[in-house]
């Protein structure tokens, strides 16, 4: 038995914030953002929206694309940094929305890569025979994190979700998982606040060494790749589409490089949403699902690096 994407959804919210509107905000400019990250706008939930909101829309399209309803679905699983609140968890939350009665629903959190990780917890759930349907989602609402008065970081990241509907199949989707983290790492990307007392204790906000972060993401994709194309006797040149984590189009375009993958094989979506950490992956996905770039036996391999650090890949064929 073997797990398959059956459909991909996404959803962005409605309020898009552009360069141009940053540079009224801070002391940065149009080109730096551009020619430094890829990035020429973002979207930004409202203020009364949540991370279960942003799910709920990309979860019904994901659905809706698989031939599914909620009844279908026995198993939950959410990748986000952001959650609703502390809790009860986002997935608990959506599954109400949803209207799905009395299936496992669980929260994941590996930042960036949560994505990766999530969709690699729910392969073992269906490929084991253990469930057999999954909504496996990303979202984020990173505006509600970010200090607007810090340049190095309010202009990288956006708010998102993106899903998948993992389904039990004879014929092989996912052919390999590899999940990997090193705590050493934590201080270069965190979000180090904490509430204690009904207060919060230190900075909630994101706190990054752009540098570090760049070299340390580059160096554990390479090697990821290379752990998933030794795992199934391929070279990288056998991959159909590269989705990774969009962060930057530098360390994408480095990424790239390294395995000696042309960019016309690469899905960029940093340019039009930036950083959605946990969701950015399944919103490239749904989006060149939808444009018809990806077609069926294509050999997909998605990669993602976060804070943690936190890092994997996972190749499937579609």
């Amino acid at each position: 038995m073997y797990s398959r994407i059956t459909g991909t959804g996404s959803y962005l919210p409605e309020k898009i914030l552009t360069n141009l509107d940053l540079e009224r905000m801070v002391d940065t400019s149009d080109e730096w953002i551009r020619t430094r990250t890829g990035i020429t706008q973002r979207h930004i939930a409202g203020e009364n929206q949540v991370a279960s909101d942003l799910a709920l829309y990309a979860c019904q399209n994901a659905m809706q694309a698989a031939g599914v309803t909620s009844q279908d679905i026995d198993l939950i699983i959410v990748a986000t940094t952001t959650p609703d609140m502390i809790f009860p968890s986002t997935a608990c939350i959506l599954q109400n929305k949803l209207g799905i009665e009395n299936c496992p629903a669980f929260d994941v959190q590996a930042v960036c890569s949560g994505f990766v990780y999530a969709l690699a917890t729910a392969d073992m759930f269906v490929s084991s025979g253990k469930c057999r349907n999954a909504l496996v989602v990303g979202s984020e609402i990173y505006s509600k994190i970010l200090d607007w008065n810090d340049r190095s970081t309010c202009v990288l990241f956006g708010d998102g979700a993106g899903a998948v509907v993992l389904s039990q199949s004879d014929q092989p989707g996912i052919l390999s998982t590899h999940l990997h983290a090193s705590g050493s790492h934590s201080n270069i990307l965190s979000a180090p606040g904490s509430i204690s007392g009904g207060k919060v204790q230190g900075t909630p906000y994101i706190n990054m060494e752009g540098n570090a972060v760049f070299k340390f993401a580059v160096k554990v994709l390479e090697e990821v790749v290379q752990e998933a194309m030794a795992k199934n006797d391929l070279q990288s040149t056998d991959i159909d589409w590269l989705i990774p984590h969009q962060a930057n189009i530098r360390i994408i375009q480095s990424t790239a490089r390294k395995l000696g993958l042309p960019m016309d094989k690469v899905v960029v979506a940093v340019d039009k949403h930036g950083n959605t950490s946990a969701a950015s992956i399944p919103l490239a996905l749904d989006m060149a699902v939808r444009d018809g770039r990806i077609q069926r036996d294509q050999l997909v391999l998605l990669e993602g690096v976060g804070g943690g650090f936190t890092w994997g890949a996972v190749l499937l064929r579609w």
